[in-house]
């Protein structure tokens, strides 16, 4: 005799961290970031092949900015309010032809349109992925934005090195090649956009039973976001100092070698990626709160110790300043989805975005600084940034529970 028993459907637990999706979209995050690092990259090249002065070399990258940060946000909120499963593998399209342009645009103002998609790309892709990562986090959303967030870290450091070793001088047909790693992402995201699409309305819905246990007023939201952004500001601004002139000043101010201030601008890298892997799960661990307020403010006493000290800890201060800020922003990111947890695709597109641009707007600023004065005036003021760790006392401690 059969057995016609009906068996009960197996049960999923919504509330688990989905690993697949992580390491999918970290990994299509490193290189969407490889590819986009690919423009700066190749600016040498470009001026070459278009004869190119200063100004315009500044406009194709104001291009790239403009849709690589200001439409980050905007894309966030429609999706917000609209969901569309695979708008990631879109974006992507838009990355994989932006790169062709780039090797191929016979004229400059197409050299512009192809700078424009690489923007579109990645302004498409910052915001959803990060969306994606905060529904596949489960309950462990510091560590998913961790996760997220270093595939971006180890995609910007490979970018320069394989474009130096694919690309010949004067030449820009090496970056086609590059296309082949859009193409790859947009197979990668089509499964995440099928993943999503399936599995969208339960876990977000299993999200929304996760609550505050206080009700904030749109005041202190509104009060919140507004020290979220101090705090990105004073991060970024400060991470630009080191990141883009600590180089110029190792050599003017020790007089070592160019692969010797190499060297320690690697290593601060590789801190900044340890601190950001890190990071979200000691948010996870003892509240993102307390974590902001330690990876800021904590950096304090070695951003000031560093324009007095010698070579060797100048070294270990700029690593320890690196490993305790990076370790901030995936808990940013994280307290301010939990903040506003209707607008996660918002909120993800802003914070990237103001990374991005505040990063090249303060690289830019300081720059003009330190032709003014000197590159060790510019460590000397950037060396006070981590007191904007003293705003994250204000920010309401959101504890959260299953209901």
């Amino acid at each position: 005799m059969s057995d016609t028993t009906v068996k009960p459907a197996p049960h999923i637990n919504v509330h688990s961290t989905v690993f697949a999706v992580l390491f999918a979209v970290g990994f299509c995050h490193a290189l969407n970031d490889m590819m986009q690092s690919l423009l700066q990259a190749i600016y040498p090249n470009l001026k070459v092949t278009f004869d190119l002065d200063f100004a315009h070399i500044g406009l194709v990258q104001a291009v790239f900015q403009v849709t690589a940060s200001f439409l980050q946000p905007l894309v966030g909120a429609y999706t917000d309010k609209r969901a569309v499963p695979f708008a990631l593998p879109a974006g992507m399209v838009a990355t994989f032809f932006g790169l062709i342009g780039l090797a191929v645009a016979p004229t400059y103002p197409l050299l512009l349109a192809a700078a424009a998609l690489v923007g579109v790309g990645s302004s498409t892709f910052h915001p959803e992925s990060s969306r994606v990562a905060y529904l596949a986090a489960g309950t462990r959303r510091g560590l998913a934005q961790s996760m997220f967030q270093v595939g971006g870290s180890i995609g910007s450091a490979l970018g320069p090195l394989l474009a130096a070793l694919a690309i010949s001088p004067g030449q820009r047909d090496g970056v086609r090649w590059f296309s082949g790693g859009a193409l790859l992402a947009c197979f990668i995201l089509w499964r995440v956009g099928q993943w999503y699409q399936k599995n969208r309305t339960t876990r977000a819905s299993a999200h929304g039973h996760l609550h505050l246990t206080g009700q904030l007023s749109r005041k202190r939201v509104i009060w919140s976001l507004t020290i979220l952004v101090m705090l990105i500001f004073s991060k970024f601004v400060y991470m630009a100092s080191i990141g883009n002139y600590l180089t110029f000043y190792l050599i003017h101010k020790f007089h070592v070698s160019v692969p010797n201030a190499q060297l320690h601008l690697f290593l601060f890298s590789a801190a900044v990626a340890v601190g950001t892997i890190s990071g979200g799960p000691l948010g996870d661990r003892f509240g993102r709160k307390y974590l902001i307020w330690f990876s800021v403010l904590g950096a304090l006493p070695f951003a000031l110790a560093l324009p007095f000290a010698n070579l060797f800890w100048t070294g270990v201060l700029s690593v320890c300043a690196g490993l305790v800020l990076s370790s901030a922003f995936p808990a940013i990111v994280v307290y301010g989805q939990e903040l506003l947890p209707g607008r996660v695709g918002m909120i993800s597109g802003l914070f990237f975005g103001l990374s991005f641009g505040m990063g090249g707007m303060g690289a830019a600023a300081l720059g003009l600084l330190a032709d003014r004065t000197s590159i060790e005036f510019v460590y000397s003021v950037c060396s006070f940034l981590p007191l904007f760790g003293l705003l994250a006392a204000f920010l309401p401690d959101l504890k959260q529970r299953a209901t």
